[in-house]
C-alpha cells in the first residue's frame, strides 16, 4: 500500500518504520531538524534489541508525496489547524484517512448511532468545519492508540514497549468495510496488533480512561504514571476514573474498565511520563481540549456531576494556560 503518515514523530514514526519494513510504500510528513534528519539518515526506530532504518519519503510539503492509498494521521490534536488545505495533495476520490489521537476526535458526532445521544457541541475540535470539508466525512476513519514512545533525537524514535503496539481502527458509523480490513491486514503484517472491533466510540472512550483519569493526574503532579500507585492521588484517579465511566455510560458507552485492573496494587506502574505531561515539560501545544474539556462537555450534556473532574479540569487548563500552550 501507499500510505502516508502525516505528523511522523514518536507514534507516527514507529509506525512509519514498521510499515515501511513490512514493504509498503511509506512517506511521511515531517518538519524541522526531525525532517531533515530523516532525510539524511532515515527513520531510525529503536524497538528493544531491533534498530529499524526505514528509507521514507519524507517531505513537510504534502504536495511533493502525491496520492496515497490510505493516510495515518498521526498529529496530535492540538495540531489538527494545519490540516485543512494540506492534506488534499494526498487523497484520492476514496483515499481513508485515519486519525490516531487521544481523547474525544472531533468526528464524533458522524455516523453516530441514533441508539446513543447526540454528541455535545464539538465544534472548538473543528473550528468552522475546516477539517470536515477539506478531507470529506466519506474519508475519515476512527483509530485509537495503544503505544508508548519517545523521540530519543531527530530522526530516532524509541518504542518503549515493544510487545504494546496497537491500533484499532473503524468506520464512524462500525461498518464492515473493506478499507477497513485492508487497513488491519496492512498493520497486522507490520507488526502492529489491530484487533477487529464494531464500536470504535467504546476504543475511544476505553483508552480515554487512560487519558482523563490517569494521564491528567500526572500532569497535575508533574510526576511519571508511578505517582499513581501513591494512595492520595491514587484515590484521585479512582474518583475521576468512577465520574468518567458514569460520563461515558450516560452516552451509551458502557465500559469494562475495573478501577482495580487500572489503578490496583498489581498494576505495574513505570517511568513514563505520559504524552499531555511530555508536552507540558517541553512546552509543546497542549490536547487540553480533547482529552479533558470534550469529554466533560459529554458530562454537562447528559447533567453528570463531575466534582473529580472539575477540579483536574482547573488544574490542567490553568497549568497549560500559564505557559502559553493552551487557550480557552
Amino acid at each position: 500500500m501507499r500510505i502516508c503518515v502525516y505528523g511522523a514523530g514518536a507514534i507516527g514514526g514507529n509506525f512509519a518504520a514498521r510499515l515501511a519494513e513490512a514493504g509498503n510504500d511509506v512517506s511521511i510528513v515531517a518538519r524541522g531538524a526531525h525532517l531533515e534528519a530523516i532525510r539524511a539518515r532515515g527513520l531510525t526506530l529503536l524497538a528493544g534489541d531491533r534498530r529499524i532504518v526505514a528509507p521514507v519519503k519524507a517531505s513537510d510539503r504534502p504536495a511533493d508525496l502525491g496520492p496515497q492509498d490510505a493516510v495515518l494521521v498521526t498529529l496530535k490534536s492540538s495540531g489538527h489547524a494545519v490540516l485543512p488545505g494540506a492534506i488534499e495533495p494526498l487523497l484520492g476520490p476514496d483515499t481513508p484517512v485515519a486519525f490516531v489521537q487521544n481523547g474525544i476526535p472531533w468526528w464524533y458526532g458522524h455516523g453516530l448511532s441514533r441508539e446513543r445521544p447526540a454528541a455535545p457541541d464539538l465544534s472548538r475540535l473543528d473550528p468552522g468545519g475546516a477539517l470536515g470539508r477539506s478531507i470529506g466525512m466519506h474519508r475519515v476513519v476512527g483509530a485509537v492508540v495503544s503505544s508508548p514512545n519517545h523521540v530519543v533525537e531527530p530522526g530516532v524514535v524509541h518504542n518503549e514497549v515493544p510487545d504494546r503496539n496497537i491500533l484499532w481502527v473503524g468506520e464512524p458509523d462500525d461498518r464492515a468495510t473493506p478499507r477497513i480490513e485492508a487497513l488491519r491486514t496492512a498493520l497486522r503484517a507490520a507488526g502492529i496488533a489491530s484487533p477487529a472491533t464494531t464500536d470504535i466510540r467504546y476504543e475511544i472512550w476505553h483508552k480515554l480512561m487512560a487519558n482523563l483519569t490517569g494521564s491528567t493526574v500526572c500532569l497535575v503532579t508533574g510526576q511519571p504514571v508511578h505517582v499513581q500507585a501513591k494512595p492520595l492521588t491514587n484515590r484521585l484517579a479512582r474518583r475521576a476514573h468512577a465520574e468518567a465511566l458514569a460520563v461515558a455510560a450516560a452516552h451509551g458507552v458502557v465500559l469494562d474498565d475495573s478501577p482495580d485492573e487500572r489503578y490496583g496494587p498489581k498494576r505495574v506502574y513505570t517511568s513514563h511520563r505520559p504524552s499531555i505531561l511530555q508536552d507540558y515539560d517541553l512546552g509543546r501545544p497542549m490536547e487540553v481540549e480533547s482529552i479533558v474539556r470534550a469529554p466533560l462537555a459529554f458530562a454537562r450534556s447528559a447533567g453528570i456531576e463531575t466534582p473529580t473532574l472539575d477540579a483536574i479540569e482547573s488544574i490542567c487548563v490553568s497549568l497549560a494556560e500559564a505557559k502559553g500552550l493552551y487557550a480557552s
